[in-house]
């Protein structure tokens, strides 16, 4: 005897019944489509007010002859941004040694929190007594902001009064080395200064990246017969690969827009030549009351270190090998 379907019970061969619209399938279904973008709209809220409508401002007010003391801001065009490449114009000269200055310490700076953190790392990786506080150690100037950082060391250094010179002078060295007036000193007390404030910063970046390579690949090599400095070239660097890539950017940005070392320590001395981008942009837009142009130069700074971010991405791009 055949077997007897119940009524309403769906057949065996019978193919699936799509889902009614409006259904509880379909409200499920927009809802999980639409979740991530509800956990994203307070995060772009934020970055439309404080990231991008600032930059709208900042290119609008670089088209702009704009003065504080101005009751309107005539239009100008490309004029602010012309000004910056045109040799006669009044900010040329003060412009070009600010990315002068910039540029030097960038170039001096970044290697060394580059290479130094990753000394530092490779021996705080190591297991031995006292390791967390010495972690704890190299990494607490970072936690002082920079008005500290500036003010102490601008009194360690002076030249008459400053303790290392009476170090030096106890030592037997020359103690009248103008740390904070002169040149090159000048330059080897921000960068020193700067490599000793956040060096531990990237320390620790790059041993969050060490404990994340295996330890079987250290292990392989050694069976291999590597020596330690093998391991490090085919190992370790090749391993940080994508942490040096960050800790290359970040630095260099950061290095980029130095200003409170410089305002603080030298005070631009001797002659400006310390004197950084950013101060010079905050200088003249707001002591001088001519915003446009500080407005332009803040966004030719932006494109040129866009250009430098891009290449760091370029030379230390990761690939899964």
């Amino acid at each position: 005897m055949a077997d007897v379907i119940e009524v309403g019970a769906a057949r065996p061969d019978a193919p699936p019944r799509a889902p009614r619209r409006g259904g509880p399938s379909a409200a499920g279904g927009w809802t999980s489509r639409s979740t991530p973008y509800l956990f994203l709209a307070p995060y772009l809220v934020l970055f439309g007010v404080f990231g991008l409508l600032p930059i709208g401002v900042g290119v609008w007010m670089s088209l702009h002859m704009w003065d504080f003391q101005l009751p309107d801001a005539p239009f100008v065009g490309l004029d602010n941004y012309r000004d910056l490449f045109t040799p006669d114009s009044v900010v040329y000269s003060d412009w070009w040694q600010a990315v002068r200055a910039t540029t030097i310490f960038t170039v001096a700076s970044v290697p060394l929190l580059v290479v130094v953190p990753l000394g530092l790392a490779l021996l705080l990786n190591r297991a031995f007594p006292g390791r967390t506080f010495f972690r704890a150690a190299f990494f607490a100037p970072y936690v002082l902001g920079v008005a500290v950082i500036g003010l102490l060391w601008r009194y360690l250094l002076d030249a008459n009064l400053g303790l290392v010179n009476r170090l030096l002078g106890v030592l037997g060295l020359p103690a009248d080395t103008p740390w904070v007036t002169g040149l090159p000193w000048v330059w080897i007390s921000l960068v020193g200064v700067t490599v000793w404030w956040t060096a531990g910063f990237n320390a620790v970046i790059y041993l969050a990246g060490l404990q994340d390579i295996p330890a079987e690949l250290y292990e392989a090599a050694r069976v291999d017969g590597a020596s330690a400095w093998d391991r490090f070239r085919h190992v370790t660097l090749p391993g940080l690969r994508p942490v040096v890539l960050f800790v290359v950017t970040t630095t260099v940005l950061a290095s980029a827009n130095v200003f409170g070392q410089s305002y603080l320590i030298t005070l631009g001395a001797p002659s400006n030549e310390t004197r950084s981008v950013v101060w010079y942009m905050l200088q003249h837009g707001v002591r001088d009351n001519d915003a446009g142009r500080a407005a332009a130069m803040s966004i030719v700074f932006a494109l040129l270190l866009a250009v430098v971010s891009v290449a760091n991405f370029r030379i230390f791009r990761y690939r899964e090998d």
